[in-house]
């Protein structure tokens, strides 16, 4: 289905696995495009209900863009880099594509993510890491700064300093300490990672999806708003929830005194 990525359903989980392990699943334009695509595709299809983005291999999510590609692609027909345009062509609808999916994403970080690596991690709801995965803002290495929404998710995450220190530096973090600062939800050695993401997937896979994908959609717009737009997204999204099969069966489950069966519709 996908030329540079692998794509499972499973039990209303979907599988996106970036498969070019032996450039350390670096982000080509065909790469991204699938990974856009395919994010799309799981919105798309009812039976999914949360997804999960990794890498193949067991040292790399992403390593970053693939300069070799990247740089052909980006080039003009003057051998000037036009990387304003690569960026709006390809990382940015991916990068979109994951925010309003209405749906969790869980990012499981199997290695190093750098640079667009780095920013398609940050872009997933859940981060779950291996301790030996480390995490870079490499852009500075190569005289660039970060793109693909890193520096509208790192202030967010970590603060306006640690987030200006890392994309100033390009310095490694490793999983400690993405957890301990908050670039990451969780952070455990690698031989746990696949446990902890498997019951992580678990609970989202019988979760209230509906709710959750407006509950994701109005954190967003938190970002940059304010309190009386948030009220009334607050209640323009309950009034429809309202309506829903899984509201009618968690408040019928919570008076009955038993475990709630969502659907996720």
């Amino acid at each position: 289905m996908f030329e540079n990525l692998l794509y499972e359903v499973t039990d209303s989980v979907c599988r996106i696995t970036l498969n070019r392990p032996q450039v350390y699943n670096a982000l080509s334009p065909g790469l991204i495009r699938d990974i856009t695509a395919a994010v799309e595709a799981a919105g798309a299809d009812d039976q999914v209900r949360v997804v999960v983005i990794t890498g193949a291999g067991d040292k790399a999510f992403s390593s970053g863009a693939d300069l070799k590609e990247g740089v052909t692609s980006a080039m003009s027909t003057g051998g000037q880099l036009q990387l304003g345009e690569s960026l709006r062509t390809t990382y940015h609808p991916m990068i979109r594509a994951i925010r309003n999916l209405p749906k969790p994403v869980i990012g499981r970080i199997n290695g190093v993510a750098a640079g667009a690596g780095c920013s398609l991690a940050l872009a997933c709801d859940l981060v779950i890491c291996a301790d030996e995965s480390y995490f870079s803002q490499i852009f500075v290495n190569i005289g660039l700064m970060p793109d693909a929404g890193s520096t509208f998710f790192l202030p967010r995450l970590i603060g306006p300093q640690r987030a200006f220190d890392l994309c100033s530096t390009g310095r490694r973090v490793y999983g400690p300490e993405a957890a301990r600062i908050g670039l990451v939800s969780r952070s455990v050695p690698s031989i746990e990672l696949d446990e902890a993401v498997t019951n992580v997937v678990a609970y989202y896979a019988t979760a209230p999806t509906r709710a959750i994908g407006a509950m994701k959609q109005v954190l967003n717009q938190s970002f940059y708003s304010n309190l009386d737009r948030q009220l009334d997204q607050e209640a323009d999204n309950q009034d429809i929830l309202g309506g829903s099969a899984d509201a009618a069966e968690g408040i019928g489950a919570f008076l009955m005194k038993r475990k709630a069966n969502f659907s996720g519709k």
